[in-house]
């Protein structure tokens, strides 16, 4: 029997999220063979609203990692041209993850991994500049596994977290965005955590299911060089196969000057020295979604946690373009319920995990 909440997230995606219509030329990109049943979904949802063409490809992780384990010198460096060229035919581009196993990367070759994630960013950034574009996942046992839930828990979960009225979030989550647009001074003080930078001039940006599904950010970008002091995530976050947990950051005009995490100082700092601006930060961000209040080691529902911040070392958005520039663009996530706070310039946004300025009382969940 098919879950009809499936049939729901490909509306979400299809008739909101990337808004398919009569000649688009779309192309569906799954990873992992368990996500067939939404690639069903969305295909024929296309295809009524009038879409001339869809496309849809799989990738396979356990196969990509032999191209990173066993590819020589001359295979990394060669450039997929074919594939550039496809995308600049596309008008939608919808791709999902249903991963059976995040840590099918762990042992890959994490060199040739950063050195073709630089061959392959034309096309990244070519999709993110001229399509209509969203990224979502697709629930697996592997998923469930490392949330901690049972299939049945992670599938409640995860469609609860994507499958909202989306018109009404982004109605909240204007006031906070218009908030982030007058703000000069961030301050975020928790455990471990004691960090000041400036947003001026750099606009807040509403994440409302336009992009990801789920979705539920508003986001911004530090002015390049103003950050200083430190801050620990308490987040577990998953980076090219490896899993790093209490990562702490220490910053100096902008740079990060010191970078640690318990068993992987060399692992972390190999990923910082990608490039130069892999030490600056391009996103300052506030997780909003109602729906997701724990980490589930997936970076596309953690980093919405309501009650969080991002801090993200590496490539900012055009949206918000602070001019840091990079192959990486890693979101770290420190949880504030609790001991957190949050300030723009004189006033308090945010305490322990909950908004306490009074134009953003909307947003807190209403079970809070």
């Amino acid at each position: 029997m098919k879950d009809p909440r499936v049939r729901q997230l490909a509306e979400v995606l299809v008739n909101y999220s990337t808004g398919v219509k009569k000649g688009d030329v779309v192309l569906i990109s799954a990873s992992g063979m368990e996500s067939v049943p939404l690639v069903k979904e969305l295909y024929a949802l296309c295809l009524e609203r009038g879409a001339k063409y869809v496309e849809y490809d799989f990738t396979i992780p356990d196969i990509n990692r032999y191209f990173y384990n066993k590819a020589s010198k001359e295979q990394i460096s060669y450039f997929p041209q074919h594939k550039l060229d496809l995308m600049k035919k596309v008008d939608v581009y919808i791709a999902l993850s249903a991963a059976d196993n995040s840590m099918v990367m762990a042992q890959a070759d994490q060199t040739k991994m950063i050195a073709y994630s630089k061959v392959i960013r034309p096309i990244i950034d070519w999709r993110v500049k001229n399509t209509r574009w969203v990224i979502t996942r697709f629930p697996t046992h592997g998923a469930a596994q490392e949330a901690k839930m049972s299939l049945d828990e992670y599938e409640d979960y995860l469609y609860s977290a994507c499958c909202m009225d989306w018109h009404a979030e982004s109605r909240k989550q204007e006031k906070l965005k218009k908030l982030m647009d007058k703000a000069d001074r961030v301050k975020i003080k928790a455990s471990d955590t004691d960090l000041t930078f400036s947003i001026k001039g750099l606009p807040g940006i509403k994440c409302d299911g336009r992009f990801n599904i789920p979705d539920g950010e508003v986001f911004t970008a530090p002015v390049k060089d103003s950050v200083e002091g430190y801050i620990t995530y308490n987040c577990p976050t998953v980076y090219q196969g490896k899993e790093f947990n209490n990562v702490r950051l220490e910053f100096k005009k902008g740079k990060i000057v010191k970078a640690s995490a318990p068993g992987m100082d060399d692992a972390l700092n190999s990923i910082l020295d990608t490039d130069e601006g892999a030490r600056y930060v391009g996103e300052f961000a506030v997780g909003v979604n109602p729906n997701i209040r724990v980490p589930m080691r997936n970076i596309l529902f953690d980093e919405k946690i309501f009650g969080s911040i991002h801090f993200t070392p590496g490539q900012c958005y055009d949206e918000c373009d602070n001019g840091n520039r990079s192959a990486v663009h890693w979101d770290m996530v420190k949880i504030l319920n609790g001991d957190g706070e949050l300030w723009f310039d004189e006033h308090i946004i945010q305490k322990d995990g909950r908004f306490v300025h009074k134009d953003l009382l909307e947003l807190n969940p209403s079970d809070q």
